[in-house]
């Protein structure tokens, strides 16, 4: 009886265990929008946004949004759009690195957003 009591608390506490190491891993998905304009560009950005964490990164050329996926424990918004600013490219709330910026090839040089909200490491 005792073990089978001992057992019962085990399985329970596994499970309030889990549930809450769910709830400190919890995925989100969001969009951002990324300045730029063709293939070239989309590689570099979902590339920046990968290495910031985002566990998935799709930009569409057209829409110029990103779609991202990522676990909020490990990233955020503004560190994958700091990684995307450091190669170059603007999003909605960081301006890319200028000189990243001139590096770009020219089908990559899109029309510079006017004002932006914080430059990467700020």
């Amino acid at each position: 009886m005792k073990l089978l009591s001992f057992i019962a608390v085990l399985f329970i506490g596994s499970l309030f265990s889990n549930q809450s190491k769910a709830q400190a891993q919890s995925n989100q998905k969001d969009s951002i929008k990324v300045w730029g304009n063709c293939g070239m560009c989309k590689k570099k950005i979902e590339k920046a946004a990968k290495s910031a964490g985002a566990e998935t990164a799709v930009w569409d050329v057209d829409t110029h949004m990103l779609a991202l996926e990522f676990t909020t424990d490990k990233t955020n918004t503004m560190k994958i759009q700091e990684a995307i600013a450091k190669v170059g490219y603007d999003t909605q709330d960081v301006t890319g690195d200028n000189k990243s910026y001139d590096e770009l090839h020219g089908c990559c040089k899109y029309d510079r957003k006017e004002t932006a909200a914080t430059k990467p490491g700020n």
